[in-house]
C-alpha cells in the first residue's frame, strides 16, 4: 500500500490538493481543497491510490454484490475499484437535486452495497445513495473513499470510512470564518450545484 506521504505527494503533483479559500459541497469554507478529477485525470498515477484502497476494501468487505457511486466524483473511483475487484459499479445522478437511479441501473434486493466516493466531508452525498440502497431493501455494506476528510463534529455518517488516504483538513461555517481566510476569495470548484 502507498504510504501516507507517497500518497499527498501525487495529490500535489496532480494538483488534486491546491489552496485557496474553498465552498465546499456542503456548504462548508475550508482553505484546502482536495480535487480528485485532477488525480483521475493522470490514470497511472490514480491507478497507484485505486490498488491501495481495493486492498483495504477487499480486508474490510470480504462479499461484495455491488458498488454505487455518486456522480459525478465517485463515477470513475467507482468504476476504477469496480474493475480492481471484479464487481459491477453504477452510479446516481442528480434529478430535481435528489439522487435516482438512471440509464437502466438498479439495486437488486438483499444485494450487498458498497458506496464509494472520491473525497468524504460531511457525508451528505454518501448518505443519499444509502437511501436508494435501503429503498431498494439492499444490504449497505459500508462506505470508501480515496480521500477521508471528514471530523467528527461535521461527519453524518456513524459506519467506518474505509479510505486511501484520511487528511485533517479544518472546516468553517461561513459564520465562523478566520480572519486570514476572509481576505482570500472564494471558489467553489465542488459538483454538487452543476445542473
Amino acid at each position: 500500500m502507498l504510504s501516507h506521504k507517497k500518497s499527498l505527494d501525487i495529490l500535489k503533483k496532480t494538483n488534486a490538493l491546491i489552496e485557496g479559500h474553498f465552498v465546499l459541497s456542503s456548504g462548508l469554507h475550508s482553505s484546502k481543497y482536495i480535487q480528485c478529477a485532477k488525480l483521475l485525470s493522470f490514470p497511472d498515477k490514480a491507478n497507484l491510490i485505486c490498488k491501495s484502497l481495493a486492498k483495504k476494501i477487499r480486508k474490510q468487505f470480504k462479499d461484495i454484490d455491488l458498488i454505487l457511486a455518486p456522480a459525478m466524483g465517485g463515477v470513475i473511483i467507482g468504476y476504477e475499484i469496480g474493475k480492481i475487484l471484479k464487481k459491477e459499479t453504477i452510479f446516481c445522478e442528480r434529478i430535481n437535486g435528489k439522487f435516482s437511479l438512471r440509464r437502466g441501473f438498479f439495486i437488486k434486493k438483499n444485494s450487498k452495497v458498497l458506496i464509494i466516493e472520491d473525497v468524504i466531508t460531511t457525508g451528505k452525498s454518501s448518505l443519499e445513495c444509502a437511501k436508494l440502497i435501503k429503498k431498494s431493501k439492499a444490504k449497505l455494506l459500508g462506505f470508501a473513499s480515496i480521500i477521508d476528510r471528514s471530523s467528527k463534529k461535521t461527519l453524518k455518517i456513524k459506519k467506518k470510512i474505509i479510505s486511501h488516504l484520511k487528511i485533517d483538513v479544518p472546516t468553517y461555517k461561513p459564520s465562523q470564518l478566520p480572519d486570514a481566510l476572509k481576505l482570500i476569495p472564494i471558489s467553489t470548484p465542488g459538483s454538487r450545484f452543476i445542473k
